[in-house]
């Protein structure tokens, strides 16, 4: 029995941990109404403490100093709420800054393996060996979301099936075109130091995603480089698979 009450322990500590910020912008929001509505109760009875006031001393109206005077401490309750509010919304926000930074250093951390692990391929068995396991991931990848059961998305830049390792989408695009919009977005990152996946996207004629704008490229850590392969999508339509052979990044901004 007391092994289990531990174990149930345990478990709503991890589960109260795991969704803490979600915890705290609710008792935060919850608080903030909570607030408000303390602060409407109070002011009658802070004007009725007011209207004693005047009466008291003989006079019309109230220096702002006397009215602050008279009626501060009707509004000490919902005072004390927002500031305890205000501290969950900061709290929540704390949390999620450093799980975001520990997500950023756990994809610089993978980045950097598949890099080394991609440079060892071609060292140990040739750059022709590395096409065939790229070509290889790339078939794997369509495999496992056929363009039968997806949205093709038409876009106005070509009539080519393509599809997009990173946001998993099948669209209608030219190689050419895609590798204008690569070379026009490395010309931009010259001159501005960064750009990000959305970028990307606008150019090739695709929405953004949501995760677009926190990743991108920037000149210190290398052009965007796209890599093609030429595949037979689920239907038997030809398709091209782009990757990137250097991934975009977290925190892309941040230069070195």
């Amino acid at each position: 029995m007391k092994k289990e009450i531990t174990k149930s322990f345990l478990s709503l500590k991890t589960a109260i941990k795991k969704h803490s910020p979600e915890i705290l912008t609710g008792i935060g929001i919850a608080g903030m109404i909570t607030t408000t509505v303390m602060a409407v109760r109070a002011t009658p009875k802070a004007q009725i403490l007011i209207e004693e006031r005047k009466e008291e001393i003989g006079a019309e109206e109230l220096e702002v100093a006397d009215v602050v005077k008279t009626t501060w401490f009707c509004y000490i309750p919902a005072a004390i709420t927002g500031t305890l509010s205000i501290a969950c919304l900061i709290g929540a926000s704390s949390v999620n800054a450093k799980r975001n930074a520990a997500l950023a250093t756990a994809y610089t951390l993978s980045e950097s393996a598949l890099k080394d692990y991609q440079g060892k391929v071609v060292e140990m068995f040739g750059e022709k060996k590395h096409e065939t396991v790229k070509d290889a991931v790339a078939k794997d990848k369509i495999e496992k979301n056929p363009v039968v059961t997806r949205e093709v998305i038409i876009t106005e830049k070509g009539n080519t099936l393509c599809y997009d390792a990173i946001s998993g989408r099948y669209f209608k695009g030219d190689i050419d075109k895609i590798k204008k919009a690569e070379c026009e977005l490395n010309r931009q990152m010259r001159d501005e130091m960064y750009v990000s996946l959305n970028d990307f996207y606008y150019e090739v004629g695709l929405d953004n995603i949501k995760i677009g704008d926190e990743l991108g490229w920037n000149i210190d850590n290398g052009y965007i480089d796209l890599s093609f392969s030429s595949q037979l999508a689920s239907d038997g339509t030809p398709c091209l698979v782009i990757d990137y052979s250097i991934a975009p990044r977290y925190n892309f901004s941040e230069l070195m």
